[in-house]
């Protein structure tokens, strides 16, 4: 049976048809989710696209851990349910506590936009199992407000429990504490990325093909997990 992955649209979304077409090419069926409606629609994953959610009012995501979908989604990946947070999507995970800190202004103040080279450093997750600790990966990365950053505390505990998923190489497009481009929760089940896998999956849009194990990994992440 073909797995069914859920991707949220927002007011101000951009790239949840990217999304869709990653899952589909992925060999899953994208099911489109409205922020107004609490149903996920039997979903066995969710994506958060990147955008511009409710015109990144207040704080970037900060009213879209309000939307009526998140309500029945932070319940969902509490109990186990991959979610996937990219750029936006990430910033909605962290103001919706299921990741700790928090995405602020890019240090440098200015808008960031190139093909960026990242480090995996935790392959065990529901989104990343299809990678190998410490494989280097090339995905775009386009954000005014991707900087992480955490108290040293919360730090601490990230590497200590090997939950910093992948890291900035040959250079920090924000400012991200510990060069920190993606985290997960301790059960591995929800992971917040700033760059953009969705955007390398096909050669003739994407500077490699590199971002579709993140869309295999949850697949292959269903297939064994416990029915």
């Amino acid at each position: 049976m073909t797995a069914r992955v859920g991707v949220v649209t927002f007011p101000g979304s951009l790239d949840d048809g990217d999304a869709a077409r990653a899952v589909r090419i992925a060999g899953a069926e994208p099911v489109r989710l409205w922020h107004g409606d609490p149903d996920l629609r039997g979903v066995d994953a969710v994506v958060l696209p990147g955008g511009f959610s409710y015109g990144d009012y207040l704080r970037c995501g900060a009213i879209a851990r309000f939307a009526p979908v998140m309500e029945t989604l932070v319940d969902a990946a509490r109990g186990g349910l991959p979610v996937l947070g990219i750029c936006n999507g990430f910033q909605i995970l962290c103001e919706a506590h299921l990741l700790p800190g928090a995405l602020t202004r890019n240090q440098h103040l200015h808008f960031r936009n190139r093909d960026q080279v990242l480090r995996i450093e935790a392959a065990g997750t529901a989104w990343t199992n299809a990678f190998q600790a410490g494989q280097e990966i090339l995905i775009p990365v386009k954000n005014g407000e991707g900087c992480y950053v955490a108290d040293a505390a919360t730090l601490d505990q990230l590497e200590a429990e090997g939950r910093v998923v992948a890291r900035y190489v040959g250079g920090n497009p924000n400012g991200s504490q510990r060069d920190i481009a993606a985290i997960t929760n301790p059960a591995g089940n929800v992971v917040g990325i700033m760059p953009h896998p969705e955007h390398a999956v096909e050669a003739l849009t994407g500077p490699s093909l590199d971002g579709l194990g993140f869309f295999t990994s949850v697949l292959k992440h269903l297939v064994g997990a416990p029915a």
